[in-house]
Parts: C-alpha cells; sequence; structure tokens
C-alpha cells in the first residue's frame, strides 16, 4: 500500500502529518498557503549544496577559533 503524507489537524503554528503510522509536525509556513486537513502532500526536497557549503565554512570557522584558543 502506498505511504501518503495527509494533514490530519493543524496544531498552532504546525501541521501535524500523517505518514503511514506515523505523524509529525512540519511548520505551517513552509506549506502553500491553502492547506487543509485531510490534503495529501507531495514533498519535493532538495538539497541546497551552496547553503550547505557556506554554513560547513561558517562552523569550520567557529571550531578553528574555539580550538585555537585552547592552545
Amino acid at each position: 500500500m502506498e505511504k501518503l503524507c495527509i494533514i490530519d489537524r493543524f496544531e498552532g503554528e504546525y501541521a501535524v502529518i500523517e505518514y503511514g503510522d506515523i505523524s509529525f509536525s512540519f511548520p505551517k509556513d513552509l506549506l502553500p498557503m491553502h492547506v487543509n486537513e485531510g490534503d495529501v502532500l507531495d514533498f519535493n526536497v532538495i538539497v541546497n549544496t551552496d547553503k550547505t557549503l557556506e554554513r560547513s565554512k561558517v562552523i569550520r570557522a567557529k571550531m578553528d577559533r574555539v580550538f585555537k584558543d585552547e592552545d
């Protein structure tokens, strides 16, 4: 049986989404404006390699400063 992501309900700023036997909270501001309970969602996740690299450089620089201060 195909697993679907279905909006079960809304709780504050989150949509509670059922996926098979599990449910999880997902920020409403990442969903289209006019979603409703019972809507079936399709997700298309894309890795932003530029942002990942940029973030890795920032973290590396912070780590280098911390470990440099220990010397």
